[in-house]
């Protein structure tokens, strides 16, 4: 937890109180647009994961028997604490991962509205009762919490990522162990602060173990009184998590990458088209696994269509993240931002032309920090490297295809199904989605943002299971079936 001195420095929170790290081991969190330290926070191993679970197991029998609205009350009381405390939140979210302000702001909304959904809903888990095959015989199917979550989140969204997995979790009786990213803990970190001083959950219920997935994401998939393991990450990492997770049959549920294509028809409107292509590729840094990755444009408008997006792109400012005024920050690490120059560079040479960007971004404040400008790539064709991989990052691809089916075909012509935009005005084309556009969920007409009550899921290597809404929190709970007899 933050103490006195000129550097907050966060604890372990296991079993409702602050602790250091068995190890005794810290991570420095870094502002990646400044390079100044923000906080310290103790690095967990396994024995600290150990620790944390047996607190989740022992809290959990009086938490799972709570009524619904007891545990609606505590998930709304958290919300309200977040509500409160969302500008100090939102500088956090900007101080620890780099994107601007005003998206930080956005973020903590989004995870109120999560937390909201969660609580709104505690009493919506419903059963079923089936008739007997005996004489005065009932078959109840009951819904039940699975007993200890094992929750691991990304560093892109580290308050949302962080509600969506514990207000379902506990919305549903569970309890839960849950490990933010070690490059961005402080947002989750400092609700759970919040959370224990107003005591809004019993001891036990809610652990927080930051730490790198070697000393603390491995041990809690491989705990055995863990039932389910809830991830956001990339689809490397969800696949071990997977295979680790088989010794002690878990369920497991995988948020994992995406390669979103963002299709535009002749008949769309073009400008509305734009802006939200770039959007959905700039915010964040691109830095989302919604993001459009891949825009395929018909022939007839291709042109016009490029000319608007370079308008956009060079009309954003990136900078400082705390300026109003910034449109897009830096990158979240040295490496983050190497990753996305390698992808460009091997673009290019496979044919693509370099419009704008391409580069590490120079002199003043981008000295200090992973900036990386705003980049165009087009000419764009099928078999190039950066068509199959996620950039991940501040990069806008354009491909022209010569009809609605060829956008279908080169869009499904990936490993990934998470998301996928369209924007056309023929109804005939966008009844044609459910069948003919192989991924989880489809924004028609607008940008990405996915809402509380929604269901946030993909296919093939975009991972399992999925999010939000009342199929996600359904993941959360497991069926009972009695036969009752009097």
């Amino acid at each position: 937890m933050p103490t006195s001195q000129n550097t907050p420095h966060y604890n372990l929170f296991i079993n409702g109180a602050w602790t250091k790290a068995s190890g005794g081991e810290t991570l420095e969190i870094r502002n990646p647009a400044t390079g100044e330290l923000v906080a310290v926070v103790a690095n967990g191993a396994e024995q600290d994961v150990k620790a944390a679970v047996a607190a989740a197991s022992k809290a959990f029998p009086a938490w799972s028997r709570k009524t619904a609205e007891e545990r609606a009350d505590a998930l709304y009381a958290f919300k309200a604490l977040i509500e409160k405390n969302a500008d100090r939140l939102a500088h956090l979210i900007t101080s620890e991962m780099g994107k601007p302000l005003k998206e930080a702001k956005t973020e903590v909304g989004f995870a109120t509205g999560l937390l909201r959904f969660a609580a709104e809903n505690t009493r919506r888990l419903e059963g079923d009762i089936i008739p007997g095959s005996r004489p005065g015989e009932k078959i109840l199917i009951e819904k039940i919490p699975h007993g200890v979550i094992g929750g691991i989140s990304a560093w892109n969204f580290p308050l949302a990522l962080f509600a969506r997995k514990v207000g379902p979790a506990l919305a549903a009786g569970n309890t839960i162990v849950i490990k933010p990213h070690e490059l961005a803990p402080l947002a989750a970190l400092e609700a759970t602060r919040l959370a224990e001083e107003a005591g809004v959950f019993p001891a036990g219920v809610l652990n927080v173990v930051p730490g790198d997935g070697k000393g603390v994401g491995t041990p809690l998939v491989e705990h055995p009184d863990v039932r389910l393991i809830t991830m956001t990450g990339s689809t490397a990492t969800g696949k071990k998590i997977m295979a680790a997770a088989a010794n002690t049959l878990k369920e497991v549920r995988l948020e994992l990458g995406g390669k979103a294509p963002f299709i535009v028809m002749d008949d769309a409107d073009l400008d509305k088209a734009a802006t939200a292509a770039v959007l959905a590729r700039f915010t964040n840094g691109g830095q989302v696994c919604t993001s459009n990755e891949r825009t395929y444009v018909h022939a007839t408008v291709y042109e016009k269509f490029a000319d608007l997006v370079r308008k956009k792109i060079s009309a954003l400012k990136v900078g400082n993240p705390l300026d109003a005024a910034t449109d897009m920050g830096p990158k979240v690490s040295e490496q983050e931002l190497e990753k996305v120059h390698a992808i460009v560079e091997k673009a290019v040479s496979q044919g693509a032309k370099l419009e704008t960007g391409g580069e590490r971004l120079k002199g003043g404040v981008y000295d200090k920090g992973f900036f990386y400008a705003p980049t165009l790539l087009t000419d764009v064709k099928e078999g190039m490297d950066i068509v199959q991989n996620e950039v991940f990052g501040p990069v806008m691809l354009l491909t022209k295809v010569t009809d609605f089916e060829d956008a279908l075909r080169q869009a499904n012509d990936c490993r990934y199904g998470l998301s996928a935009y369209v924007f056309t005005q023929d109804l005939k084309k966008i009844m044609r989605i459910s069948t003919d556009l192989n991924f989880g969920e489809v924004y028609v007409n607008r940008e990405g943002g996915e809402a509380p009550q929604g269901f946030h899921h993909g296919y093939k290597d975009s991972g399992l299971g999925g999010e939000d809404g009342k199929y996600g929190l359904e993941a959360y709970v497991q069926t009972k079936t009695i036969y009752l007899n009097a």
